[in-house]
């Protein structure tokens, strides 16, 4: 047996040990509500209606409940998509960096004629002012990290 089989082995067995504490009342199945306790655990809140179309997504023999294996399929669901979205910030931060100026975190208007002219697209202090604008939505004059996210998810 190599590691990676006794890495899953492991992984399995905390899986069902899981498992079993949320299937509260032992028939191996997670329902709607043992789904919701098991999403408040973690921080996340589901009203029913949430936690049914949550089951629906992921049941594989349309009884309505979660059986081991759906439950596997849920939980690496979740995980990848924390891990895109951990990913997907890290690489806003670092898009960020290399537009804020002096660590201040935020991009002014020279910051940004900076970045672009490094980038072979000077522009004059104005245009740059009129960009920030577009996406400065509290008005102060500056990009923050927020709105800077909000516009690379346009």
């Amino acid at each position: 047996m190599d590691m990676t089989s006794i890495s899953f082995a492991n992984a399995r067995k905390d899986m069902e040990r899981l498992f079993n504490h949320f299937d509260t009342n032992g028939d191996g199945k997670i329902s709607s509500s043992e789904l919701q306790l098991l999403m408040r655990t973690i921080g996340e809140e589901l009203c029913s209606e949430e936690a049914e179309a949550m089951l629906r997504y992921v049941d594989s023999d349309d009884d309505g409940l979660l059986g081991m294996e759906d439950f596997i399929r849920l939980v690496e669901t979740e995980s990848s998509e924390e891990e895109k979205s951990n990913k997907e910030d890290h690489i806003v931060k670092e898009a960020f960096k290399l537009y804020e100026m002096d660590g201040k975190g935020i991009i002014t208007d020279r910051s940004l004629k900076r970045m672009l002219s490094h980038l072979g697209s000077s522009r004059p202090i104005e245009q740059c002012r009129s960009m920030i604008a577009s996406f400065d939505l509290n008005g102060d004059g500056v990009i923050c990290i927020e709105e800077f996210r909000a516009m690379m998810m346009l």
